[in-house]
């Protein structure tokens, strides 16, 4: 049995004001060392991983585990020590037209029908989470929890109350972009248009458009939690100013480590925290390689321009899916995966100090994006979770910060929102 009071008080008192600069955030500091077991300590926190994609059963996918299945499955869960798992309903970009709409919609609405499954599937030993108490009276009973999460407000069509729908169905984490703009909001990678030849403006709205706007307020009043993650730098700093609840990023890395597109800057991390967030940092290996590496930003240059990519402002490996051609996208894709390696923990901590050195412990997390391209060596499904805690441990990190990290945290914003 977790230790379910201590994270009662994690909810109501932990990372209520925002993070500050300076000694209260330096580096942190191990307890008196102990002689629980790694395994006994992952135990006694409530694990959470805050964004993982829907795998619909019957429906190819390139990104599922070995097995061949869902990389966050019930069986991987309760193997790691995995409590909850947001799972999203996220389509990625289509046409803006009532037949792109109707795609995303029908897409969406799978999705959502494959995660409630998995909670009316008795053996599964899961259900479906709406609120945190839910997830720690799912805890009580030894059970996990699946909290249902949305990506893509393209879902919606050109009807906001939709997002009144999904909430009556369960959905209780919003992100209003994935690639590409759309009508409520700016994302962090505008699409190759390839009728076009060229990408998206790098803004459209100049952040959130009047649609985005009210969506963040009915999302307050709702009581759901609001997702920056894949945002455009713009539209994220909008978000947090006009929350009134704290938000997340609940599958974004650090951009002064490795700077593309989809990581928070040092800005959005510090107005994230100010306002009482969490980032949620995933083991995905575009997103923790060392963009400093003048050598590794040079091979990855020449990749793309012997897969007949023109150059751009954009960072090189942010922009692979302008390549139309099947053959010539999986050899650049096989080129790069390459050149960054394997990816590790190591560099997953390093982007999770970073956060706790310049704004607190209060404000980390970690979201995977599994079953979306997201996995590293000893991190690459939830069955691995406890290796995260091994690697936080080594890294001088106390039982009560892994605790925050892995869970806590989120529950705060969680049951903060609530109505």
């Amino acid at each position: 049995m977790k230790a379910i009071i201590l994270f009662a008080s994690v909810i109501l008192l932990a990372g209520c004001g925002g993070g500050t600069k300076g000694t209260e955030t330096a580096a942190p500091v191990a307890e008196t060392k102990t002689e629980r077991s790694i395994a006994d300590i992952h135990a006694a926190a409530i694990v959470i991983d805050t964004h993982a994609d829907v795998e619909v059963p019957g429906e190819e996918s390139r990104y599922v585990g070995d097995d061949g299945r869902s990389k966050v499955e019930p069986s991987k869960m309760h193997k790691g020590g995995v409590d909850a798992v947001v799972m999203a309903i996220a389509v990625g970009p289509k046409p803006r037209t009532e037949a792109g709409y109707a795609e995303a919609k029908a897409q969406a609405d799978k999705e959502l029908a494959a995660v409630i499954a998995l909670t009316e599937d008795p053996s599964n030993n899961v259900v479906l989470a709406k609120s945190a108490d839910d997830v720690f009276a799912a805890h009580e009973q030894g059970q996990g929890s699946l909290i249902l999460g949305f990506q893509n407000a393209l879902i919606l069509g050109e009807d906001p109350s939709r997002i009144d729908e999904y909430f009556a169905s369960g959905v209780r984490v919003f992100a209003l972009t994935h690639m590409g703009h759309n009508d409520f909001a700016d994302s962090s990678r505008p699409l190759y248009v390839a009728d076009m030849g060229k990408h998206e403006p790098e803004e459209e709205h100049g952040g959130l458009s009047d649609k985005g706007r009210a969506a963040i307020k009915r999302f307050n009043e709702l009581g759901a939690v609001i997702d920056i993650s894949q945002l455009s730098k713009n539209a994220a700093l909008q978000a947090i100013q006009l929350s009134e609840t704290p938000v997340i990023a609940s599958h974004s890395n650090v951009r002064a480590l490795t700077d593309v597109s989809r990581n928070l800057s040092d800005e959005e991390i510090d107005l994230l925290a100010e306002k009482g967030g969490v980032l949620h940092i995933a083991p995905f290996r575009g997103y923790l390689f060392d963009s400093t590496d003048p050598q590794l930003d040079k091979d990855i240059r020449a990749a793309r321009i012997k897969a007949g990519i023109e150059e751009d402002s954009y960072y090189p490996f942010e922009l692979y899916w302008e390549i139309k051609d099947p053959v010539v996208q999986q050899t650049f894709l096989s080129d790069v995966s390459n050149l960054l390696g394997p990816g590790s923990i190591e560099a997953m901590v390093n982007h999770i100090d970073y956060v706790v050195q310049r704004v607190g412990i209060d404000h980390v997390g970690i979201g995977t994006d599994f079953n979306h391209g997201s996995g590293i060596v000893g991190y690459n499904d939830a069955s691995e979770a406890q290796n995260v805690t091994q690697a936080l441990l080594e890294r001088g990190y106390s039982e009560s910060d892994i605790e925050k990290i892995w869970g806590g945290n989120f529950l705060r914003v969680f049951a903060s929102v609530a109505r």
